[in-house]
């Protein structure tokens, strides 16, 4: 038996009757706890925190100066870089201030300026992921651009990602160095698109982002010191996003127009948590806490271990499967799941 074999399939979908009140009862359980409450505190640290690292990772950069010890700092750089995102990430949601103007408003500035990403078209791709998750149709996280995410895409798959379903559970995570560097092309690619409500605003911003991290590199290393640091810290970047998102859904449920889905199960049955304690709510940003996200993104982070309890407890009474797993194991799964999706395109070859 395969290491692979031990790991359980992607759950089925299965006939559910369209209803609102399981949502509902859950929603006011969350809502009587006070877990939907602004927490200031937590964020005025976090985000404390996280600026002061990256002011120690450019003052690292200027300390070490010409050396090679500089490919430490780029690495340190890819976890600053991966904290920014997940904040933006927190301020796309409402998490940290009940005012839509002062969210988007420093989610523009954290996206697009620090890390190099346009807020505006992360949102709109992302919220059509909310909305949808894991849906073959809906879903932009699970449309076959370069990886396939079901056997219906397998055998429809034609060009690049037909070329790389095949093995796309090898390529998965040297594909995922390129994520930083996609990011920032789909970023300037949707300025023009009618979508963005403040192109000229993001697109200075993200100009400005670029000239000096860019412009900093060159001033202060030999070019091609610049251009390693710049490889091994966009590449780590990448791997760093991909390992906080990819647990959370690859390898669940897939659905499509078919399927009939009220909205718990359809955020729940697609959704994996990560278990681990205090370091990987850390290191995943509370992502860890995926289904618990799904069913209420404006929660601020602090609350979801506490909604976790709650509404595992509650699937568990209802009867809806409720899937949490280890980092390192929900990884197998999601790979597993590649594997076998690729395997119409290799049993053709």
């Amino acid at each position: 038996m395969t290491f692979e074999a031990l790991v359980p399939p992607a759950p089925p979908v299965p006939e559910i009757r369209e209803t609102g009140s399981d949502f509902a009862a859950l929603s006011r359980q969350i809502t009587e706890a006070g877990l939907l409450d602004r927490r200031p505190l937590y964020y005025t640290v976090r985000f404390t925190l996280v600026g002061l690292s990256l002011v120690a990772g450019v003052a690292a950069l200027v300390a070490v100066g010409d050396s090679w010890a500089q490919l430490l700092v780029a690495a340190a750089m890819s976890v600053v870089f991966g904290q920014i995102a997940m904040l933006a990430h927190d301020l796309a949601h409402k998490q940290v201030f009940t005012s839509r103007r002062a969210s988007e408003g420093w989610g523009i500035f954290v996206a697009d300026f620090l890390m190099g990403m346009s807020y505006g078209w992360w949102m709109n791709k992302h919220n059509r992921h909310h909305a949808n998750p894991n849906h073959e149709e809906k879903d932009p996280d699970v449309s076959p651009d370069i990886l396939i995410w079901s056997k219906r895409q397998a055998r429809a798959a034609k060009g690049l990602p037909r070329f790389i379903g095949k093995h796309q559970s090898r390529l998965f995570f040297p594909l995922l160095m390129l994520e930083g560097p996609n990011l920032s092309f789909n970023s300037f690619r949707a300025l023009n698109k009618p979508t963005m409500k403040r192109p000229v605003v993001e697109g200075t911003l993200l100009v400005a982002h670029f000239v000096l991290y860019l412009g900093g590199l060159f001033l202060l290393l030999p070019p091609g010191l610049a251009v390693a640091f710049i490889a091994v810290h966009q590449a780590l970047f990448g791997v760093y996003l991909g390992c906080v998102f990819a647990p959370n859904h690859k390898g669940m449920a897939m659905v499509t127009n078919e399927d009939r889905l009220d909205f718990l199960r359809r955020q729940v049955l697609t959704s994996r948590n990560v278990k681990g304690g205090p370091f990987i709510d850390v290191l995943m940003g509370g992502l860890n806490y995926q289904i618990e996200h799904h069913l209420f993104p404006s929660m601020p982070t602090p609350a979801l271990r506490k909604a976790q309890l709650i509404t595992e407890r509650y699937c568990v009474e209802l009867g809806v499967s409720y899937h949490q797993t280890g980092l390192l194991a929900s990884h197998r799964e999601a790979l597993r799941h590649m594997r076998a999706i690729g395997e119409p395109i290799r049993l053709e070859f």
